[in-house]
């Protein structure tokens, strides 16, 4: 595969910054999506060299890290993270080679390389699992993963009555009549953690990566890999739900989880500067902790904000308590909006609350029927989530910690939501007709240029399709536009770079409950009307470096951020 030329950016020479070990704590780290970022070769699907051309574009956003999410050979049944092979390249993405390139490359720009590892479970095409299924009950092979007879006459019935996260049952037969667990499609069997062959081949998986330069690990589902399924029976999915997260539950954050994190440390440790770590660890706040601890994988996601309305009470009640959780732990809190698995906040905040569920996904039991007729109601303010997202974006780049951003959101896009039912890709829309669209709509194709087959993205037609009004937000147009989402954010970050270190803010009174206002060291203060009502800077409007919305005659206008340093 040879890279095209980068369409927005040129390749001026660039000598990176030392970085010290602990470069993670105050990172902006944007999250690609490697099957929707760029098609180097025109069939349709992103993929690693088109990555290594767009890494100029990359480093005049001003990113620390870019973390790509799995680019590993899968069938995709669940878009890339149903693995069949951990130690290589899908091969419509590219080679090993390819990806030594895009990190030489990433890495001559100062920006440091994390990848995603998917350890609750394989591809049903994964060679271990095909062994298993062809070794039979009680082999070896068979260990690696979780089979379990089934109930009833003859073994016909599943083991539980547990429901997967997609839909549908938790378990599906085979041949010979065993039932294998599946937490998420029935194309994902979840591996069996108590088993040391797969401790062992997961140490190895993150010694080859890190051998490759990869400087960090994003681990997918981090609270759910160790079980306990000795009861019998097993409890149904009514008691399941019922049962306390508090270390003991039998499927989820496990305190024994934190043995499998704790050799992988031993590993991240032996290398200088050590490797790093985030968990995506779906737990109470008070669990937090367990996952950030430097003896663990170090950093563990912040999702409360993508739960989060615009709203000042929540956003401080947040960002107050994921402070408190960053000390607690040593570690540092991470903000995030948007992501592969959630409605871009620029559609979010463009709805009303109860148009969509508490993790920002459209469901119609909840009113989201928005997003299966085609996003077309007028309930969505699409000026309006715009506006709140710049305010919202500026915020939490104010503050203390790491930041992720999601591939497209500097360029303001929102959710696509005109996809006919036939391209759509998500499992979650296969197995909940009806009821949830899937994740499809944050995970189309990028648009790099204003006109093309694919906007840019590749020379013919994307794997999800791509909606006329993309093209107001391509690269290319709003590379020109100094009012653009895409200026916004290059400034933001190259303003954040001046930031100190240190990792606390003090809240300011500001007489206004939907006003939030807080100063970080070194005179740096940021402002967030989440209201609708001009809020009054007076004096204060000279120190305004950047705004989301224009300042004039020293108002902060409803819904925006000002960024103020005092010299």
């Amino acid at each position: 595969m040879t890279a095209p030329i980068d369409v927005i950016s040129g390749d001026a020479e660039f000598v990176p910054a030392t970085q010290p070990a602990d470069w993670w704590r105050q990172a902006v780290v944007y999250q690609i999506y490697p099957r929707s970022f760029a098609d180097s070769n025109g069939d349709g699907l992103g993929d690693i060299p088109g990555i290594t051309s767009h890494v100029g574009y990359l480093r005049d956003l001003g990113v620390d890290a870019v973390w790509l999410s799995p680019f590993y050979p899968s069938a995709l049944a669940d878009g890339g993270y149903d693995v069949a092979d951990y130690r290589n390249v899908d091969p419509r993405l590219g080679t090993l080679d390819d990806f030594d390139d895009m990190v030489a490359a990433l890495h001559a720009r100062g920006i440091r390389v994390v990848v995603d590892i998917v350890p609750n479970h394989t591809s049903n095409l994964h060679p271990w699992f095909q062994e298993a299924l062809a070794a039979g009950r009680g082999s070896a092979a068979r260990d690696r993963y979780i089979f379990r007879e089934g109930r009833g006459a003859g073994g016909a019935e599943p083991p539980s009555d547990w429901v997967a996260s997609f839909g549908g049952p938790a378990w599906e037969r085979v041949e010979d009549g065993q039932w294998y667990l599946h937490t998420f499609a029935v194309e994902q069997p979840d591996l069996n953690w108590a088993n040391p062959e797969v401790r062992a081949d997961f140490l190895t998986t993150l010694r080859f990566w890190a051998d490759r330069g990869v400087d960090g690990f994003r681990v997918d589902v981090a609270h759910a890999l160790t079980k306990d399924l000795s009861a019998d029976p097993l409890p149904s999915q009514a008691e399941l739900d019922a049962m306390p997260r508090d270390g003991s539950h039998p499927t989820e954050d496990r305190d024994d989880v934190q043995d499998v994190y704790a050799e992988w440390r031993k590993v991240f440790n032996a290398y200088d500067p050590p490797r790093t770590a985030v968990a995506e660890a779906w737990v109470a706040p008070d669990r937090v902790p367990r996952y950030a601890s430097p003896d663990s994988l170090g950093q563990s996601f912040n999702f409360d904000l993508l739960e989060a309305d615009f709203d000042a009470p929540q956003f401080h009640r947040i960002v107050t308590e994921n402070l408190e959780l960053a000390q607690a732990s040593g570690s540092s809190s991470t903000w995030v909006l948007s992501n592969h698995d959630v409605v871009r906040h620029a559609t979010r905040y463009g709805l009303p609350a109860p148009e969509r569920l508490s993790n920002g996904r459209p469901a119609v039991r909840q009113g989201g029927a928005w997003l299966l007729t085609g996003g077309v109601s007028p309930r969505l303010d699409r000026d309006q989530g715009a506006r709140r997202a710049r305010a919202a974006t500026l915020f939490i780049l104010g503050l203390p910690g790491s930041t992720y951003l999601y591939q497209g959101e500097e360029l303001g896009l929102h959710e696509v939501a005109e996809i006919p039912d036939d391209r759509r890709e998500d499992p979650t829309f296969a197995h909940s007709p009806g009821v949830d669209v899937g994740r499809d709509g944050c995970r189309v194709p990028l648009p790099w240029t204003s006109d093309g087959p694919s906007l840019g993205f590749g020379t013919g037609e994307a794997h999800l399709p791509q909606p006329a009004w993309m093209a107001e937000y391509s690269a290319q147009a709003e590379s020109a536009d100094p009012a653009s989402s895409l200026s916004l954010y290059r400034t933001a970050l190259r303003l954040r770079r001046e930031l100190e270190s240190a990792e606390r803010l003090d809240w300011i009174g500001t007489g206004r409950a939907d006003v939030l206002r807080f100063a970080r060291p070194g005179g740096w203060e940021v402002v967030t009307n989440f209201g609708t009502s001009p809020y009054a800077l007076g004096p204060d409007a000279e120190a305004v470096v950047l705004a989301s919305a224009s300042v004039e005659g020293g108002f902060l206008p409803g819904e925006a951020t000002a960024w103020l340093r005092r010299r």
